[in-house]
């Protein structure tokens, strides 16, 4: 079972759902991951796509984040947020916003009403990385959705090929954690 690491709801066990079409990122992917952006956390506006149980979203929130936007389509695994939003007591809370819809349905809904980002994590299912990366860029970078200094990160397996740059944004880092990797991009127009 994920658990919040550290911040105001440290400690709470969240639940996963069940089966094997979800795969929750693992604790040393996770505290990886918060020690490279714990510095960017505080205050902002943190978007947390193919959110499955909402772990990373409500762990950003208990660092700091501003605002947490979860965005996960599975009837199930939106259930199991709902049920890991009402254990932290956030529901109905503007801190913490969730969107029942696909990625690229979300994307387009946040861009048009002019949402900006400081951080966005993706974790698609790592069979389909490539081609919902692909995706989701051209709407960030389309929409102009990152923040000045803003960064998308994309959780993926090793054997994964990550372009140099795709749709106005440019990778600018990949950390390996065993068989994952998580690949840091930047918009190019905005100093990336």
């Amino acid at each position: 079972m994920p658990r919040v690491v550290t911040g105001r709801f440290r400690g709470a066990v969240l639940q996963a759902p069940e089966g094997d079409k979800t795969r929750p990122t693992t604790d040393k992917v996770k505290e990886a991951l918060f020690s490279i952006i714990q510095a960017y956390v505080p205050d902002s506006e943190f978007l947390d796509l193919f959110a499955g149980s909402g772990q990373i979203g409500i762990e950003a929130l208990s660092r700091g984040a501003k605002r947490v936007t979860l965005v996960e389509r599975s009837g199930q695994a939106a259930s199991v947020i709902g049920k890991n939003i009402a254990k932290i007591r956030m529901d109905g809370s503007d801190e913490l916003r969730f969107y029942k819809k696909s990625v690229a349905q979300a994307l387009e809904a946040l861009g048009q009403e002019g949402e900006k980002f400081d951080i966005i994590f993706m974790d698609p299912p790592y069979k389909d990385v490539p081609l919902r990366l692909d995706e989701a860029t051209k709407l960030i970078s389309g929409f102009g959705m990152l923040n000045e200094d803003g960064m998308l990160i994309v959780e993926h397996d090793k054997d994964c090929e990550i372009p140099e740059e795709l749709n106005g944004l440019k990778n600018v880092r990949s950390c390996s954690y065993g068989l994952t990797v998580l690949t840091f991009f930047k918009d190019i127009n905005i100093g990336g």
